[in-house]
């Protein structure tokens, strides 16, 4: 049971009157957890992001943790398709969602297989290929990756339209933070996987240069923001550089470094070779790489807080999903040594295995946020389905040359 104080209490009481007494038992066996926390957990459920049932169920057994293209298609089906299923006629433009569809597009050119692709369009066809807001922030920048992607396999301009208006828009603006505080336009390390693979995939469909410019602009005033030469390990903002764990370490969250894994190799599938920051991306992965490798739980994964693993009593999936996937597309595209790295791969994938339900439902997956926080075991969100689902392509694709597992709509 969670013990409060009467300030505490006045809150829960409060939270209670807003969101009804239904959940209250979900609610309330989660421990350590803040009133705020269990109400962004409410809010998340809400929105249809995912849930966090008391009881999901029992765990798979029918799935093997072999490397087998064959045994690692069959766990990304299973997870895919009960994600699709549950969640299809919620589709939306915020990144919560994004994260999926690139999660689908990456699996449908693994498994050769056009369901989840064909839902990918008729999702950009319900939204008439815009994204969310007009001068969009880094997070509403992010469904253009899959806009971008399917452009970039049929070529229609319908779908690239609308997102090259809108960050055409921003390039005349004053490159600086709108929001009150914030050094940097992209102040939070969570931007660098959602806004910079869609500058590079729209230099991919249109051959202009001046998207690379933004965005070797910005992404180098991040990483000199946030970005810690010692550790080699990203803060989540800056608000969280001096910010230590229950032991005294700094705090470094899983999820938010995995998201500048990912985004850095999201950043470089379409880069151009010659751009001169390329180096310094490629730099950036194989450090993290390693310290990331080094941070491994017994279990194959990593927990929220990855320089206190003790103090966090499950795994983080969507964090070590980020992170495999990285290490997987390093070790596929001759960046990280596949000798040092495929048993880190290994060993993490079969981690999650252990996590996936009967049903197909991937646990363990943190609520949206800012930092390490608890959550049950039972907890799925999309934005990790999709982060399973590119690592599982890219681990498909492992001793495959990149030209053969991918449609060759990368610039060369």
């Amino acid at each position: 049971m969670i013990r409060f104080g009467w300030k505490q209490s006045v809150v829960w009481l409060v939270l209670l009157a807003g969101f009804g007494l239904q959940g209250v038992a979900q609610q309330v066996s989660y421990e350590h957890a803040t009133p705020q926390q269990l109400a962004g957990i409410t809010k998340d459920n809400s929105r249809h992001f995912g849930d966090d049932p008391d009881d999901g169920g029992p765990i798979a057994t029918d799935l093997s943790a072999s490397l087998d293209p064959a045994a690692v298609g069959r766990a990304m089906r299973k997870v895919g398709d009960w994600q699709l299923a549950r969640s299809e006629q919620y589709f939306d433009r915020i990144w919560t969602w994004s994260v999926l569809y690139s999660g689908f597009m990456a699996a449908s050119d693994s498994l050769g297989d056009a369901k989840y692709r064909d839902a990918m369009e008729a999702m950009g066809k319900k939204f008439d290929w815009q994204l969310r807001s007009h001068l969009p922030d880094a997070d509403d920048q992010s469904v253009g990756q899959t806009y971008l992607e399917l452009y970039l396999l049929k070529k229609d301009p319908a779908m690239m339209k609308p997102t090259q208006v809108e960050l055409d828009a921003l390039l005349p603006e004053p490159h600086a933070s709108k929001k009150p505080g914030k050094p940097v336009i992209w102040w939070w390390c969570d931007a660098l996987f959602m806004a910079p693979p869609v500058w590079s995939r729209m230099y991919a469909a249109t051959g202009d240069r001046k998207y690379i410019g933004y965005l070797d602009e910005e992404w180098a005033k991040t990483s000199d923001l946030l970005y810690d030469k010692q550790e080699h390990l990203y803060a989540r903002d800056a608000d969280y550089l001096a910010k230590t764990e229950a032991n005294g370490k700094k705090m470094f969250w899983s999820r938010g470094n995995g998201w500048v894994m990912g985004g850095i190799v999201r950043t470089l599938d379409y880069l151009p070779k010659d751009d001169p920051a390329r180096g310094k991306y490629v730099a950036q992965l194989k450090e993290m790489a390693a310290r990331v490798a080094s941070l491994q739980g017994p279990d194959g994964l990593w927990r929220a807080g990855m320089l206190d693993p003790g103090n966090y009593s499950e795994p983080e999936i969507s964090g070590s999903a980020l992170f495999t996937y990285a290490l997987a597309w390093g070790i596929n595209h001759g960046v990280l040594d596949g000798k040092v790295y495929r048993p880190v791969v290994a060993k993490a994938w079969a981690g999650m295995l252990k996590h996936v339900y009967v049903d197909g439902r991937l646990g363990c997956i943190q609520q949206t946020g800012a930092e390490p926080a608890p959550f049950k075991a039972t907890a799925s969100y999309t934005y990790g389905v999709g982060a399973f689902l590119m690592a599982g392509s890219e681990i498909r694709g492992m001793g495959v040359s990149p030209a053969a597992t991918k449609k060759g709509h990368k610039p060369s």
